[in-house]
Formats: C-alpha cells, structure tokens, sequence
C-alpha cells in the first residue's frame, strides 16, 4: 500500500514464526512494508527506530506483554494499534481497547479481514473524520454541523435527541473501530459518570429504530456483544 511515494510500513509483533510469515507474505503481496518483532521489548526499540504507521500486536508477548506494549506506546505516539490475540474474552478485549489499542482480532482470523480492519486505521489516522461535513449511507444521511439526520429515498427529515446525536457523532467519526461501552459513555456524559449499559442499550435502540432500514438487524451500528458497539459504513466508505 503506497501513500504518495512511501510504501505503508506495518511493525508485526508476535514470537510465533509462522505467524509472522503469513502476515509478512501476506502484506507484502498487497503492498505494504513489513518490519518484524518479537518481543515486547523489540516493538518499542522498532517503534522509535523504524516509525511504523501501524502495529499488529500480539498479546500473548514473551516478558513483557502485549498489555504493557500498549500502555507504554500510548504514552509516547498515536500509530495505530490492531491486537491480534487468541485470547476472545470480553475482559481481554475490553482492557486492550481502553489501554489504547485501536482493534482486536482474534485468531484464527481471515486475511481479507485483517487487511480491511488496518485499512480502516490507517484511513482514520490520516484523516480527521470531525472535519468531515456529512456521512452518507445507503439508508440515511447525517449532516454533522447542523444535526440533521434524512432516511430513505425520499431524504425523510428525522429528529435525533442530543444524547442520540452525541452518541452517533462519536460512533460515525470513527468508522469501523469498535468503542467500548465505557469510551462510549466517557464521550458522552463525562469522565465522572458511572458506566451504565441499559442505558447505552435504550439510546442505541432508539437510534436504530430512527436510522436502521430493520433495526432488529442492524446494518450500520453493531453490536459486539459484552465489549461496546462499532459504526460499519457502506463497503464504498461513507
């Protein structure tokens, strides 16, 4: 993957061999630069040294860990962060996203997958998506600067409350990456509220009934059941 003339440089980050073959092979063939690591210890050293515009990050690291990989990279850059673990509790996935990881696969996963997911990162950290004027899917259009939400065809004006705009807002301008509940909360009342799911849970219903074409099969705003809730554009982007 090329972005004006420099190859997009991608750090692995896993002990297992095979691992880092396939994924070497595989984003090599699409285009990309493949720096490797194998220790918690050498994706710092390759973070400083190589500047990658991205990281696929095992958790499962050697000393020390994938977790503590994060916290101390988030302490010092924003490249972005895909976790790429065997491990698909709610909690691991919950602690790898608050500590600042960007998107968690597990594995076995599929490459097409994969190759998507750090597509959507990488277009997000080379963008600012809260200076983008509208989003617009198959089923509704979004004005973000003046909160007007249209559905259908016919471009039907509907109301959205200000939680309800608060909490799309925060999900649309990040296209693809799953938000936690308790991100999601923080971003919409504050640091100092308790997180409370139901909650999230009735606003997010109401949200979809207004803007999904069948809200009892959401298309747009996905749930990932116990961790939080993601917004998936249209395949040709919104």
């Amino acid at each position: 993957m090329i972005t004006g003339s420099r190859l997009i440089k991608v750090l692995v980050v896993d002990d297992e061999p095979q691992i880092r073959r396939a994924l070497n092979l595989n984003l090599s063939a699409r285009g990309f630069e493949v720096v490797e690591a194998t220790t918690g210890e050498a994706a710092l050293t390759a973070t400083a040294d190589d500047h990658p515009d991205a990281l696929l990050l095992d958790l499962g690291l050697p000393g020390m860990d994938g977790m503590m990989v994060i916290e101390a990279l988030r302490g010092r850059t924003t490249t972005p962060i895909i976790v790429l673990t065997v491990r698909d509790d709610e909690r691991s996935k919950v602690e790898a996203l608050e500590a600042g990881a960007d998107d968690y696969i597990t594995k076995p996963f599929g490459m097409a997958e994969l190759i998507a997911r750090l597509r959507a990162v990488l277009r997000r950290a080379s963008a600012d998506f809260a200076d983008v004027p509208e989003i617009v899917t198959g089923a509704f259009r979004l004005e973000l600067m003046s909160h007007r939400a249209f559905v259908g065809e016919a471009g039907r004006e509907i109301r959205l409350t200000p939680i309800e705009w608060s909490i799309v807002n925060h999900l649309v301008i990040n296209p693809h990456r799953l938000i936690t509940y308790r991100q999601l909360v923080t971003a919409v009342w504050g640091p100092g509220y308790d997180p409370d799911q139901n909650l999230l849970r009735v606003h997010m219903g109401h949200i979809r009934r207004k803007l999904e074409p069948l809200p009892s099969t959401p298309r747009y705003f996905i749930t990932d059941s116990g961790v939080g809730y993601r917004f998936q554009p249209d395949v040709c982007g919104s």
